[in-house]
């Protein structure tokens, strides 16, 4: 089945939506070219993503527009965890178990994910999340509190943490 793209509008920007069938490829914001994130995704599946509306990118975008209308605290989305392997997906499904409105240190995820010490390659592995707001890797910070990068955004980071905050 051809991966297809669409965009959604958000409050911290335009929204990469790629889904495969019933499922979420990748969902993240962007600021770099269309053509260049399309590219990128499509190096990364090692397939051509086209334009394309389907009613997981419909679903995909109801939820984004719930949470950042503050009603929505879990997204419910089928994600295709296939192209994401190894640590990289131990530590982010990790950060899935951080709830709504709270933070954990890349140290504590690395924890969760079974490899202590290994806070670095968390921090590697959020910010290459093809899944980037579903999956809450704004909500991992560094252990001394300060929130981080976020990808060269910080300011996004805490557009989100703000959002959340109660």
């Amino acid at each position: 089945m051809t991966p297809l793209f669409t965009v959604h509008p958000s409050p911290i920007g335009d929204v990469l939506i790629v889904t495969r069938g019933a499922s979420v490829v990748t969902l993240r914001p962007f600021d770099a070219p269309l053509e260049t994130e399309i590219e990128a995704v499509s190096l990364r599946l090692q397939e051509i993503v086209e334009p394309g509306e389907s009613d997981a990118a419909a679903a995909a975008s109801a939820q984004l527009d719930e949470y950042f209308d503050g009603e929505r605290t879990a997204f419910d989305l089928p994600l295709e965890w296939a192209p994401v392997q190894g640590f990289t997906r131990r530590a982010l499904e990790a950060v899935c178990e951080i709830p709504y409105g709270e933070t954990a240190s890349y140290g504590e995820v690395a924890i969760l994910a079974g490899a202590p010490g290994a806070a670095r390659a968390v921090g590697t592995a959020c910010r290459l999340t093809p899944f980037s707001i579903v999956v809450p890797v704004h909500r991992v910070i560094r252990a001394d509190g300060s929130i981080g990068e976020y990808g060269g955004r910080p300011e996004m980071k805490r557009f989100l943490l703000d959002l959340e905050s109660p």
